[in-house]
């Protein structure tokens, strides 16, 4: 199964409320670079994100090639979200609706964290909108192998 992690892409600067800062024109030109850069290879059949807007944000531009596609939305993913609990639910939802390839989109710090756990290895960061694929036969700490890396090309931008 793939796994493919996604940071969201640039957001409106830090305010009060985290959770509902949208993406800015070049962080939505960004979501959708790298989306179009991983449908070129991939075939999601279930798309997970975070609750904060701006992941929402970046899960839309999947949504806009994949219509028929199922979005869930996980609490477990939020920037500051323990990320075993996080795997834990990731995990949940590839059993509960059998998926073979999921797009998560959500935020740093728990995304690299997410993705040190399934290399067993310390924890790098995502730039804006990078996208990594992950293979393995089911979800488990330190049993995946990184495949892929996207980004968009921000010279275009």
């Amino acid at each position: 199964m793939q796994l493919i992690l996604m940071r969201h892409g640039e957001a409106e600067p830090y305010q009060a409320n985290d959770a509902v800062r949208n993406l800015t024109t070049r962080g939505v030109a960004q979501a959708h670079l790298t989306a179009q850069q991983v449908l070129e290879k991939y075939q999601p059949d279930l798309l997970v994100a975070s609750p904060y807007v701006r992941a929402q944000q970046t899960v839309g531009a999947f949504q806009q090639q994949l219509p028929n596609v199922q979005l869930h939305i996980l609490d477990e993913i939020t920037p500051d979200a323990d990320p075993r609990i996080a795997l834990d639910a990731l995990t949940l939802q590839a059993s509960q609706y059998s998926a073979q390839c999921i797009v998560v989109v959500c935020h740093m710090n728990v995304i690299a964290y997410i993705a040190g756990l399934l290399l067993d290895e310390d924890p790098e960061i995502f730039g804006l909108a990078e996208a990594r694929v992950f293979e393995q036969p089911f979800i488990l700490l330190g049993l995946s192998v990184e495949t892929a890396r996207f980004l968009p090309l921000v010279d275009t931008l």
